[in-house]
């Protein structure tokens, strides 16, 4: 990837003093969101230090957040404040809690993701995401389907196709999306509006 391609991917700061949710958080938006450059960061000042506003999104503790949230309260449409367990909602900001298991982690991100930058045709993001990464309508159909929870068999069965059809569906189109598991195919899915949240 070239320099000006790089230039065009989307930039996310976790600014997270825990060492291990900043962590976990990261390796699961780098699976969900394989495009994208994602920069930890252990407090506030080094955040500050780092040029804040080239960020399309902040990650940001629920302590940090007070500590500085005139600052986060600017940019209301980037952040979303990280807690722990049953936490009010602070000025009606995004939430993510850290806490949850996995599945539900991975299922909250897509939802804010799918509201706060849903795209407006869905259509579009089809073309757009089958001439991204080249999925055949066949791809696509598998895509959506693996979304929905369907075993291989149950594909091949739905689809008319042999379950040696589907695994090599499957095999070619996680390595064209550079995507390993059924959540971040289900996040690509959603992203680009071949399905909605709810239907997963």
């Amino acid at each position: 990837m070239n320099e000006k391609d790089q230039s065009f991917l989307p930039e996310i700061a976790i600014i997270e003093p825990n060492t291990l949710s900043a962590l976990g958080l990261r390796i699961i938006l780098e699976e969900l969101i394989p495009d994208s450059i994602i920069r930890t960061f252990p407090s506030f000042l080094a955040f500050i230090d780092d040029t804040p506003d080239m960020y399309a999104h902040y990650f940001v503790s629920a302590q940090l957040y007070f500590e500085h949230t005139s600052f986060f309260l600017e940019r209301r449409p980037k952040s979303i404040i990280l807690t722990t367990g049953e936490q009010p909602l602070p000025n009606k900001m995004p939430c993510l809690d850290v806490l949850l298991p996995q599945e539900k982690l991975i299922k909250a991100i897509m939802s804010l993701r799918s509201r706060g930058h849903g795209e407006s045709n869905p259509a579009t993001n089809k073309e757009t995401a089958a001439s991204n990464h080249e999925l055949s309508p066949r791809e696509i159909e598998v895509l959506i389907l693996i979304t929905k929870g369907f075993i291989n068999k149950e594909i091949a069965q739905r689809l008319g196709i042999s379950l040696t059809t589907v695994i090599s569906h499957r095999k070619n189109i996680m390595e064209k999306l550079g995507i390993k598991s059924v959540a971040g195919l289900a996040i690509y899915a959603v992203m680009h509006g071949y399905i909605e949240a709810d239907s997963i």
